[in-house]
């Protein structure tokens, strides 16, 4: 398996070269979503309105963070189960996302949506929150602040460690086959 320093900026035309749990190391702007953010993306889209960032090459973490304690920049900040997001992800891969990161599976249809647009699906650590926090700089609510710790963030990226989970193949390391062989 490799290893890759990657910024946001150039994660796009990096993901034919990953593999599947390859090391990623992320720095840059990632914006956070889950469930109830997701709905209010879907809804607004549906009326007419847009998104509050732009999705094009983007990265979306599915994590709530906790609140921020005094003196740095974000609370403890692990990822969400993705699988919640499946129903909306094929639809913003269409809209050229770059990438997601969660943790745990995906569905077949999200996978089909990261091959078929060249994108994928990176997993942070689950239960290290608070050590993921400290590769986090800067933490602003951008939307739906009412949503508490589900708003949408734009955080940035120091060396975030992650390993891609589903690479732009459709390769996986939640393929039995690939891990007994491995």
């Amino acid at each position: 398996m490799n290893e890759y320093s990657v910024n946001t900026d150039s994660l796009k035309a990096l993901c034919p070269r990953l593999c599947a749990g390859d090391r990623v190391f992320l720095s840059g702007k990632v914006y956070t979503a889950r469930d109830a953010a997701h709905k209010r993306i879907f809804e607004d889209m549906e009326n007419g309105g847009k998104p509050p960032f732009e999705i094009k090459n983007a990265v979306i973490y599915y994590a709530g963070p906790t609140p921020t304690p005094e003196g740095l920049a974000i609370g403890s900040c692990g990822p969400t189960t993705s699988a919640r997001m499946d129903k909306y992800t094929p639809t913003l891969l269409d809209l050229g996302l770059a990438a997601t990161i969660g943790k745990g599976e995906r569905d077949e249809k999200v996978v089909s949506a990261i091959v078929k647009n060249g994108s994928v699906y990176l997993c942070a650590i689950g239960g290290a929150g608070a050590l993921a926090s400290r590769h986090i700089t800067e933490n602003e609510v951008i939307a739906y602040d009412n949503l508490g710790c589900e708003s949408v963030k734009r955080l940035n990226f120091d060396n975030f460690p992650l390993i891609v989970g589903i690479d732009s193949k459709g390769n996986s390391i939640f393929d039995r086959q690939m891990t007994d062989a491995g």
